[in-house]
This record gives C-alpha cells, sequence and structure tokens, in this order.
C-alpha cells in the first residue's frame, strides 16, 4: 500500500467520511487541503444519469465563467486574410490558414481552442483525425465555426469553455485556480452546473445530476451536496 504523504493525511484529515458538502463549503475546503507549490487548477466532475452512446441523451455545451478559468488559453484562428486584423486584434496568439494546416498536419498541436469560419470548414476538416481526438476540432455548437471572429477569440479569452460528457456519462472540466478567493470558485461552479441543468436531455430518465465533486490538481475530490448547488 502507498505510503500517504504528510500534505495528502492533512487533507484527508480536514475531510469527513462520507459527508456530502454545500457547494460554498466546497469551495472553502478545496483551498484548505491544496498545499502544492504551483497554482493548481480547480476541477470539477459531474456524473450524469444519460447514455452517452444514444444521440438523444449526448450532453454537449458551452459556458462562460463568471471569473474566467485563470489560464491563458492559446487560440489559434483559421481564416481568410480579410478576417486576419479581427482576429489579432481580439487577442488571437495565431492567425493564418495554410501554413497552420501544414503545421498541424506536420504534428503541432500546441494550441488550446480552434477558432475558424463556414467558408474555410472543407480545408479544416483535413485536420479532424489530429484535432478530433484532442477536443479541438471546431464546431459550430461551441461557437468556434463562425463568421463573428473577434467575438470568439474575446470570448474564449474572457473565461468561455465548452464541455462534453464522456462515454462514462461523466462531465469533467476545469473552473479555476487555487489562487481564485472561494467566492469566485463558488461563482464558476455554480454557473458550471447550472448551465448542466439547463442541458437536461428530455429523453433522460431518473436521477440527472447523479454526483458532483469538486478537486484540485492535487487534492483528494470533495463530494458536493447535489441539492446545494441552487443555495
Amino acid at each position: 500500500m502507498a505510503k500517504l504523504s504528510k500534505n495528502k493525511k492533512l487533507a484527508l484529515e480536514k475531510l469527513e467520511k462520507g459527508k456530502q458538502y454545500s457547494l460554498k463549503e466546497a469551495a472553502d475546503l478545496v483551498k484548505e487541503i491544496t498545499f502544492s507549490k504551483f497554482d493548481a487548477s480547480v476541477d470539477i466532475d459531474v456524473r450524469l444519469g444519460v447514455d452517452p452512446r444514444k444521440a438523444n441523451q449526448m450532453v454537449r455545451g458551452v459556458v462562460s465563467l463568471p471569473h474566467g478559468t485563470g489560464k491563458d488559453k492559446k487560440v489559434l484562428v483559421l481564416c481568410t486574410p480579410d478576417k486576419e486584423d479581427e482576429a489579432k486584434a481580439a487577442g488571437a496568439d495565431y492567425v493564418g490558414l495554410d501554413d497552420f494546416i501544414a503545421k498541424i498536419k506536420g504534428g503541432w498541436t500546441d494550441i488550446d481552442v480552434v477558432i475558424t469560419m463556414p467558408s474555410v470548414m472543407a480545408k479544416v476538416g483535413q485536420l479532424g483525425r489530429i484535432l478530433g481526438p484532442r477536443g479541438l476540432m471546431p464546431n459550430p455548437k461551441s461557437g468556434t465555426v463562425t463568421m463573428d471572429i473577434g467575438n470568439a477569440v474575446k470570448e474564449v479569452k474572457q473565461g468561455k469553455i465548452d464541455f462534453k460528457v464522456d462515454k462514462y456519462g461523466i462531465v469533467h472540466t476545469s473552473i479555476g485556480k487555487v489562487s481564485f478567493s472561494a467566492d469566485k470558485i463558488f461563482e464558476n461552479a455554480r454557473e458550471f452546473l447550472s448551465t448542466i441543468n439547463k442541458l437536461k436531455p428530455t429523453a433522460a430518465k431518473g436521477t440527472y445530476m447523479k454526483s458532483v465533486y469538486l478537486s484540485s490538481t492535487m487534492s483528494p475530490g470533495i463530494q458536493v451536496d447535489v441539492k446545494s448547488i441552487d443555495d
């Protein structure tokens, strides 16, 4: 059995076994039980009562976190020359088309989000096998295939994230940093959970939100009382 580190032991001592905490308590606690020397991400895991294999039970969406993610996302915009200035002015890190398509085909994927426009999707579609598995493929549903390039870039830079339920029925994402105040962590988590609630498929039966856990990169998971989410 692996030996517990001193910090892990301290973290576990602060958690009451089997207890479900309110979302506000969990936001406070995640800061208390994180002892990493770097600014760890705050993650949220939501287990849903859906069958993702069925198209009518897929849960996918976007949310703009009130306080951002705390991470500066690298944005690549694949667009025609007439849209390049708009993309750069909005804060895109990389802007172009054919050169970047060739670069990605060569294995480059050092980016967090790819934004493009409908008229070049035929070219971008060639990158599906590379971008798809990494969750980078632009999609109209997530607002990353649009003519409003400038606004799309700004939203991503300000904290807009897209999420999708995995094959196990779990939605996992980062909603901030441990350096955030507990109030900011709480408000970001509440906004994210509220968005998931609104996306409940009509075909989903029984309990929709089965469990919610809040954690940091290096901390144990804190189980959140689902009933506390609207508090």
